[in-house]
Formats: C-alpha cells, sequence, structure tokens
C-alpha cells in the first residue's frame, strides 16, 4: 500500500515539475509582452474617405485588395487582421461603391479605375 502511494506521490511531483517548467518555457522571466494581441471587431459597415485607414478602438486598419490589416500607429508594423473581425461591408465615401476592391499603397486618385 505505501509503495502505491509513493508511485503516485512520485508522479503528481513529476507531473507538477513538468508544467511549471513547460510554463517558464512558454512564457520566460521578465517577458511583460505575451506576444498576443487582443484586436477589437470591425464594425458591420466600414465607411473609408479619402484613404484605406480606419480608426477604431485604439486601432488603425488598413485595406488593401479585400484583406485588412491592423496597427497601434498609422506608420505600422501591420498584422494580419483575422477574418473574423473583418467587416460586413465597405463603402467609400465620395466614391462609385461598384467594386470593393480597395486601395494599393503609393497610387494617386488618377490611377484608380
Amino acid at each position: 500500500m505505501k509503495k502505491c502511494i509513493l508511485r503516485v506521490l512520485g508522479m503528481v511531483v513529476i507531473f507538477a515539475s513538468f508544467i511549471m517548467f513547460a510554463a517558464c518555457v512558454l512564457v520566460p522571466a521578465g517577458r511583460q509582452d505575451s506576444g498576443m494581441v487582443i484586436v477589437p471587431r470591425l464594425p458591420e459597415l466600414v465607411i473609408l474617405v479619402d484613404e484605406p485607414y480606419y480608426y477604431h478602438s485604439g486601432y488603425y486598419y488598413y485595406y488593401q485588395n479585400n484583406r485588412w490589416f491592423y496597427s497601434h500607429a498609422k506608420s505600422g508594423p501591420w498584422m494580419d487582421l483575422p477574418r473574423g473581425h473583418y467587416p460586413k461591408e465597405v463603402k467609400y465615401k465620395g466614391r462609385d461603391n461598384d467594386k470593393d476592391k480597395g486601395w494599393k499603397r503609393g497610387n494617386d486618385d488618377k490611377d484608380r479605375d
């Protein structure tokens, strides 16, 4: 009976030490940023005005070729926005809304179709 209890206790200690080791490897000491960011969803309707940028809940969003990117600063760095956070509809204020192609960086209005 004592051997059984010691064996179970030993397995519990090994399991606990494995979990503690894994936690140290996944989140190193002194690191404050876990690398995960929870970015808010965009509203169902996004209206872009003069540029392909949209500001919402502390983040800048950039729209290009039917894809969305987000960043804390308008200058980047830009990260892919998860598809579940995309708006249902994108409209352009003062533009013909026949297609949702988005802007391409560096192009002027005269270059767009």
